[in-house]
């Protein structure tokens, strides 16, 4: 589909791409990966045309249709179920010609949208932008009332329903919750086409994509698989190079000794030059180098305190008297809990956090808060809400009035600052900066707990590891709203949800919640399906049939999703359990054994839902 053929590149000062070439197969869904800064978006934009590449370096099938997701959606007048049925250009110009046809022409245009299925457009469109946030209402409101987040979904909306032949998507979870990811998700595993995907979001690798494109050093690298296979096939890579590279050192200093022992003898001399010639003709084994990631600095609290450290009774919380956001909050949190806060944009996620925070109060009910607790939260409001004008030595000087200068300095160095950018201003810094100067800033008093509303929005795959490790060490509470669902597993031990006006424990984990939340998104567009049947000129039991036995199909490929994933999850594991290296480690072996134990129970458990829906369809088809 897409041909990159020894693709150089340089702008701004630098160079991006030095004779980068790949070739990516038709129907692909490829996860570009990289660093931040290594030119992911530039090779966006040179793909896209707005940056200039040299003649046929990069190429497409001239009738391919190329889409994106640049910006935000204008505030225009129209409905979002119109905006997004008008990224279909090919319907959108055939129901405007037939407006004004012809009568001789309106038979060539009605085949036409038929052949296109036009009638199926506005459930398809429904579908898609309810699977990203929306409710059945948002439908019929007007772009103008929706704020910039909401219109990159409108956005998003549009590049998925119109399927282009290579869709390029950067960073498309950075404006969805965990709900909207988890819906993206399984939608592009489906996309009919070829898909070219920015993203630090490991599950959405792991799950989407059939490839990854490293980009490094201004090359392009293509391997198969999801992000873990990369980890795995570059450290394997990388081990075989260090191989190569010390046989090729020790074959060096053999000859160097050769050389040095004998070039001054006559009987020697002609062999000496000829390892002389040998040497000099070498061509040095190159290796893989990581770039060092600093890591967080979260430090614990000094003294524990005891528990609880909140406790809810029957508690309301809201912006204004007498209208609660949340009601009936029944809840206690200790020292050594991690709370993952799941729930939909909307659902009050934030308004819990800010209570939490002490930055608002209760309505009614009790709220129980230890007085000595020390609360470090961060939010995205924070980044967007630093002065441009400021610095990060400024703001640590804020932050640090009796400190030493050196002090400071060394602070940010800490935080992953060096003393180049330590007097840049916030403008000229990039997201993943900002992001890491503010994170390590609210937790830099050792609170007892850290309210996290979606940290990683800025942060590549590598430092978001570094965060993991940081909260693993961290010995406070932590309270989590992220769209990342690895570092929601991997960071909670329990959930709670946002919905229907209160907060209370999901009885789950993060699989289970992502087949609610897939589960919730087919149920509300159903009436929008079942609405159309009438139209459709089939006998009266059609549509009853259709019903019946459709949401039984959807469950099964759920459950066969299940399925899969979890014969996967026991195999891996399977497979680490037989080695024998690891039985010299009993407490590894014991995790991996109840892991093990644990996802054979949910295979059996999905196997046997399988089984029951079959008989249901069954029974309902005859």
């Amino acid at each position: 589909m897409l041909q990159i053929k020894d693709l150089t590149f340089s702008a701004w000062g630098r160079k991006f791409f030095d004779h980068a070439s790949v070739s990516l197969p038709p129907g692909a869904k490829v996860g570009l990966i990289g660093r931040n800064g290594v030119g992911k978006s530039t090779l966006f934009k040179l793909i896209l045309g707005q940056l200039q590449a040299g003649d046929d370096e990069i190429s497409l099938p001239k009738s391919a249709r190329v889409g994106s997701v640049d910006q935000e959606h204008p505030a225009t007048p129209f409905t979002l179920l119109e905006t997004v049925l008008e990224a279909d250009e090919e319907r959108h110009r055939l129901l405007t010609r037939l407006e004004t046809a012809e009568p001789e022409e309106m038979g060539e245009i009605w085949g036409r949208l038929i052949e296109i299925d036009s009638d199926a457009a506005p459930a398809k469109a429904s579908e898609i932008l309810v699977g990203l946030g929306f409710t059945q209402d948002d439908l019929a409101r007007p772009m103008s009332e929706f704020s910039g987040g909401w219109r990159m979904r409108v956005a998003l909306a549009a590049a998925l329903f119109a399927e282009p032949d290579m869709l390029l998507l950067d960073e498309p979870t950075n404006y969805l919750d965990l709900e909207g990811a988890l819906w993206l998700e399984a939608r592009l595993q489906k996309y009919p086409h070829t898909a070219l995907i920015v993203s630090h979001d490991r599950e959405l690798l792991n799950n989407s994509c059939t490839h990854m494109l490293h980009l490094a050093g201004g090359k392009l690298e293509l391997y198969t698989g999801g992000y873990d296979d990369f980890e795995k096939r570059r450290a394997e890579k990388a081990r075989l190079q260090l191989s190569a590279k010390a046989k090729q050192d020790a074959e060096r200093a053999h000859l160097q000794a050769f050389v040095d022992r004998f070039k001054a003898k006559a009987s020697k001399a002609a062999q000496a030059q000829s390892r002389m010639k040998r040497l000099a003709k070498m061509e040095p084994v190159a290796t893989t180098i990581e770039e060092r990631v600093a890591p967080f600095t979260l430090p614990s609290p000094p003294r524990p305190l005891p528990p609880p450290l909140i406790r809810l009774e029957k508690a309301s919380v809201g912006y204004e008297a007498g209208r609660a956001i949340l009601k009936n909050l029944n809840l206690r949190m200790d020292l050594d809990d991690r709370i993952g806060l799941l729930g939909v944009n909307g659902a009050g996620k934030s308004t819990f956090a800010k209570m939490i925070a002490g930055a608002l109060g209760v309505q009614a009910g009790e709220f129980h808060r230890d007085k000595k607790m020390k609360v470090g939260w961060f939010h995205q409001h924070q980044i967007e809400a630093m002065d441009p004008e400021d610095t990060p030595l400024e703001i640590i000087r804020r932050a640090m009035p009796d400190a030493s200068e050196s002090s400071r300095r060394s602070r940010l160095a800490q935080f992953g600052l060096g003393f180049e950018k330590q007097e840049t201003k916030v403008e000229s810094l990039s997201g993943g900066e900002r992001a890491r100067l503010l994170l390590n800033l609210v937790a830099m008093d050792a609170p007892h707990m850290l309210i996290l509303d979606e940290p990683t929005n800025h942060l590549d795959i590598d430092s978001r590891r570094a965060l993991l490790d940081a909260l693993n060490d961290y010995e406070g509470a932590v309270i989590l709203i992220t769209h990342d669902r690895s570092l929601m597993e991997l960071v909670a031990d329990r959930l709670w949800l946002a919905a229907d006006g209160t907060v209370k424990p999901f009885d789950g984990d993060m699989d289970d919640y992502a087949k609610f939340v897939l589960d919730r998104a087919k149920q509300a567009v159903k009436p929008t399906q079942v609405a159309r049947e009438p139209a459709k000129a089939e006998p009266a039991a059609a549509p009853k049939k259709t019903v019946a036995v459709e949401p039984l199909k959807r469950k099964i490929e759920a459950a066969e999703q299940v399925v899969t994933r979890q014969t996967r999850q026991v195999a891996e594991l399977n497979a680490q359990l037989a080695d024998p290296q690891l039985y010299k480690n009993p407490t590894k072996v014991a995790e991996l054994t109840k892991r093990r134990d644990s996802a054979k129970a949910k295979l059996d458990e999905a196997e046997a839902t399988w089984m029951e829906l079959a008989e249901e369809l069954a029974a309902a088809e005859a």
